[in-house]
């Protein structure tokens, strides 16, 4: 990690960039948005947002997926992954909370809940409007915090606590920014050449572009 760069003012024109943006999934309200994250887990986002149509056109609302089977869900959700385990996940978490408006918005209760870990719970609080409790760390903010040089390593976990020990709380939607600069620019082949954190990045100046820039 690098200690030269302070973060919590690099990270401030990738917040700008990302503001108020809305995240990928096509969701209409707060329970179409809980299902379509359990759902989108190990799954890409458009995939999820091809069958939601007819899934809420069947259940639209949690009261109606509290009554739903095996039977009735699993031909709806079927092409996603992993639609087996987020069959029992949904069928479970919809027969806890019975109601649209029983839905918790704490990190703590999200995580209580069958198929939401912390990622996903971040994502629904942040979509929600709510005060952050953490950092949301994808698929893309494990390929793009450590190359910024804001976190080290692979761990999810860990890599969500070594970005909130360098931001302050208000800003700790720096991990949304991360994932939309992972999905838009910091490709697995990244382009470089037109990414607004290139002057602080560790992975451009250290590994591509060492004393140049």
């Amino acid at each position: 990690m690098s200690s030269k760069i302070n973060w919590q003012e690099a990270i401030q024109p990738l917040l700008k960039k990302y503001k108020g943006e809305k995240h990928p999934l096509e969701y209409k309200n707060i329970y179409q948005l809980v299902v379509m994250v359990i759902l989108s887990a190990q799954d890409s986002d458009r995939n999820i947002n091809s069958l939601a149509p007819k899934l809420f056109e069947a259940f639209p609302n949690m009261q109606a997926l509290s009554k739903a089977t095996a039977k009735s869900l699993e031909p709806l959700i079927n092409k996603a992954r992993n639609f087996g385990n987020k069959t029992k996940w949904l069928m479970e978490l919809s027969q806890k909370i019975k109601t649209d408006k029983n839905i918790p918005l704490t990190l703590e209760a999200l995580t209580e809940l069958p198929g939401i870990g912390r990622k996903s719970a971040n994502v629904i609080l942040r979509e929600a409007g709510q005060k952050p409790e953490g950092v949301i760390v994808d698929l893309h903010v494990v390929r793009v915090a450590p190359r910024l040089g804001i976190a080290t390593g692979t761990d999810p976990k860990k890599i969500e606590k070594q970005i909130m020990d360098q931001l302050l709380q208000k800003d700790w939607d720096a991990g949304m920014a991360m994932s939309f600069l992972g999905r838009e620019i910091c490709r697995p082949q990244p382009k470089c050449e037109i990414c607004l954190m290139r002057p602080v990045c560790e992975y451009y100046n250290n590994v591509l572009n060492p004393g140049k820039d």
